[in-house]
């Protein structure tokens, strides 16, 4: 699993788990259609920080929240 694919997940499973799209998830974090849409398509390898703390904030959730998960603590990743 690379760091990409799990942020990928992260999100689904959140999206999932919360009963929103990444539509509405792009709006309630503050950034646009097409930058959620870059990393749910693993474009973006290595989002910033400043754009996994939006998502988190969209979430209601601190970055550490959002970060903290065992696909992510558990996992060592494949270079990319």
């Amino acid at each position: 699993m690379t760091y990409s694919d799990a942020i990928i997940k992260r999100l689904t499973d959140l999206c999932v788990e919360r009963g929103i799209t990444t539509n509405k998830l792009a709006t309630l974090s503050g950034i646009t259609q097409s930058t959620l849409n870059s990393m749910m398509r693993g474009e973006t390898k290595n989002p910033k920080l400043k754009t996994l703390r939006k998502i988190a904030m969209g979430f209601n959730m601190t970055v550490s929240e959002l970060l903290d998960f065992p696909e992510m603590n558990e996992m060592e990743f494949e270079d990319e």
